[in-house]
């Protein structure tokens, strides 16, 4: 699965397996930036119901970098890294487990 380049002010987002059928799309460019920690909230807001059917399930790359979801509400405390943030023309995907028989 490859991607676009994304518009101007964009950034693209992959989705694997049962996200993609969730949404009946394989790829999509959402504004940039965005804060990783709104990443869900922004989906879900797109198609509702995706964060408990698969996101909570799933696994986050930015750029080919598996990165921790933060929990919700969660604030920063001193002495953490800065907030994940993700950029204009970040490839972002949405892997949620796969099963085999």
């Amino acid at each position: 699965m490859s991607s676009s380049k994304p518009p101007k002010g964009h950034f693209t987002i992959l989705y694997f397996a049962s996200a993609g059928s969730f949404t009946g799309k394989q790829s999509e460019h959402l504004a940039a930036p965005l804060p990783l920690s709104k990443l869900f909230e922004t989906l879900e807001g797109k198609y509702e119901g995706m964060k408990a059917h698969v996101l909570d399930h799933s696994l986050v790359t930015i750029n080919l970098n598996y990165v921790d979801m933060p929990e919700p509400g969660q604030e920063q405390e001193e002495g953490e890294k800065e907030p994940v943030v993700i950029k204009e023309e970040d490839e972002v995907a949405i892997i949620p487990p796969v099963s085999s028989g």
